[in-house]
């Protein structure tokens, strides 16, 4: 045995000395920040989702602001006092079903801000709903943090809208929208105004209500068409798709002219995508993010091929929630301070906790998020019914404020393109052969074969999208197309904003009474006109010659 004393001791100083040196910090100082052990930059550990929060929400808001945008740009001519079909009217409609009352059986059938404000001026109504929700929703993009009452408000601005929008709210992204906003109330803080409030860890709960979501979204897409139509089992249904879609963008013009493969190709990753994908939610981690990854691809691809509105913006928000901090930390600052750092500190704390000091606040919380749960699981029920019924339904919901919905998109797909065509003529005698007929011009449908196709997603010009239904069906299924045919006659300057070109915008409008006239054709746009409406007297009520016209397909969206 050897004593020990200085002599032994001093070889091992300069040891620990270069040891130290190795891991770039001085001797005796703490671990530096964002460094492994190793020396390597820390990494973000997977199952929390502080960040995951921050892009929701971010994600959320950017489509609240664009839905809210359309609404002040439009509503006034759609709902609006003199709008094509005055919400005013609409709501007395209910409230004399109700027998005249406004008591809670009238509000809960027809939720809506406006049981509680003046008519008297409903544009101004309208547009401060819009505006109000344009404000809210702008301060949570900007910022990326909102807190329950944030939330709730735009939740219920927004469905104040939808609930009087009519036929001009009655696409599937609005309800759809609503569920997503709901679930965005539980995803903050109740009052907490912060990017990464650490009493209030995203709940677990309203995440899986997230994935339930894009789940139910995708699987509902994907059985309706293999029970709709025959195009969608054959792998033929892309090769009208793109020439026949709503409103096309310049892209749908070159994917429309690709090889018959290319199309084969992808209907069949449409069926594996909606009907196979969806399933990878439920096994473990890694396959989530994938399932995230491929919808969030395959929704931009559908952006990219077509203007649907922001339909596929919506889509991408519940995918989200398939990512973890460890996924996400690459689209967030990494330096001192950093939205990473931070997270990174907060997971370090978590980690040396053994089990949170209980809360009553926590305790609140975590009961509000089991009955939520409960609630998303009890108004499932029907709609996981509808998905397992041979006679399913899309875009439909099972109660007033649309928690829980069912979801579809191009059940059948048409195999020729018709277009209803507005025009108008100046020439003294309408019914004579060489009579001259002029276009009013849409600003995103279809019309001028010279006119290049419109990129405007996620903008959505609700007018244009009912042209597009309002071919398929005779006008007694649109009355709105004759409300639109008066105002034109009466040269409305709502109306034609809604327009790209009024061909009488200098001149007198085409009124009867004046020698001129106004019809409305249904024709392919290379052929001849298959049916034609022609208005011969407002005055007598009788604006539109009815034509036989065969009932659309059901199930487009």
């Amino acid at each position: 045995m050897y004593p020990e004393g200085p002599a032994m001791a001093a070889p091992e100083e300069p040891l620990r000395r270069r040891k130290v040196a190795g891991t770039g910090r001085e001797p005796g100082s703490p671990l530096g920040q964002g460094r492994s052990p190793t020396g390597g930059k820390a990494r973000l550990r997977a199952g929390t989702f502080w960040l995951t929060r921050i892009v929701l929400l971010r994600a959320l808001a950017f489509v609240y602001f664009v839905a809210f945008l359309v609404a002040f740009h439009q509503n006034k001519q759609l709902i609006g006092d003199r709008g094509l079909l005055p919400c005013k009217v609409y709501l007395k409609s209910v409230q004399r079903h109700f027998q005249g009352r406004v008591g809670w059986d009238t509000m809960s059938s027809t939720p809506t801000l406006l049981w509680l404000l003046d008519w008297s001026h409903m544009d101004s109504n309208l547009d401060a709903l819009a505006l109000l929700g344009l404000g809210i929703s702008a301060v949570v993009l900007v910022t990326g943090c909102a807190n329950m009452i944030l939330m709730a408000a735009l939740w219920v601005l927004y469905m104040s809208l939808v609930n009087v929008g009519q036929i001009w709210y009655s696409f599937g992204w609005e309800s759809q929208l609503l569920e997503t906003g709901f679930l965005g109330i539980f995803l903050c803080p109740l009052w907490t105004l912060s990017r990464l409030p650490r009493k209030t860890p995203p709940s677990r709960v309203v995440l899986w209500g997230f994935r339930w979501l894009i789940f139910r979204i995708m699987l509902g897409a994907g059985l309706i068409k293999v029970r709709g139509d025959q195009c969608w089992r054959d792998l033929t249904c892309m090769d009208f798709h793109y020439e026949t879609q709503p409103v096309p963008n310049p892209v749908a013009y070159f994917l429309h002219r690709s090889p018959w493969w290319v199309h084969r190709f992808e209907t069949l990753s449409n069926h594996f995508l909606e009907l196979v994908v969806p399933f990878f939610i439920f096994l473990g981690r890694r396959m989530c993010i994938l399932h995230g990854a491929l919808q969030i691809l395959f929704q931009v691809v559908l952006i990219v091929s077509g203007n649907l509105s922001f339909l596929n913006w919506l889509t991408i928000v519940p995918s989200v929630a398939c990512f973890d901090d460890a996924a996400l930390g690459f689209l967030f600052p990494s330096g001192p301070g950093g939205l990473q750092d931070q997270v990174l500190k907060m997971q370090k704390e978590e980690a040396r906790e053994a089990r949170p000091t209980p809360m009553f606040g926590r305790m609140v919380r975590q009961a509000a998020n089991l009955a939520l749960g409960i609630l998303v699981a009890w108004l499932s029920i029907p709609v996981v019914l509808n998905l397992l019924s041979p006679k399913q339904v899309m875009n439909s919901s099972f109660n007033p404020l649309r928690i829980v919905n069912t979801y579809g998109a191009f059940g059948s797909i048409t195999r020729e393109r018709t277009e209803v065509i507005l025009q108008g003529t100046a020439s003294p005698n309408a019914s004579a052969p060489d009579t001259v007929w002029e276009d009013y011009e849409f600003k995103c449908k279809p019309g001028d074969l010279r006119r290049r196709p419109c990129l405007i997603s996620p903008y959505h010009y609700r007018l244009d999208w009912l042209m597009w239904f309002a071919a398929f069906q005779t006008y007694e299924h649109h009355e709105w197309v004759i409300h639109l045919a008066g105002k034109l006659l009466a040269n409305d300057a709502e109306a034609l904003s809604l327009l790209a070109l009024n061909p009488f915008a200098d001149r007198a409008p085409p009124q009867v009474g004046q020698g001129r006239a106004l019809q409305v054709q249904v024709q392919p746009p290379r052929g001849p006109a298959r049916c034609r409406w022609q208005v011969v007297d407002p005055e007598e009520d009788r604006p539109l010659l009815p034509s036989a016209q065969p009932p659309g397909p059901e199930g487009l969206l």
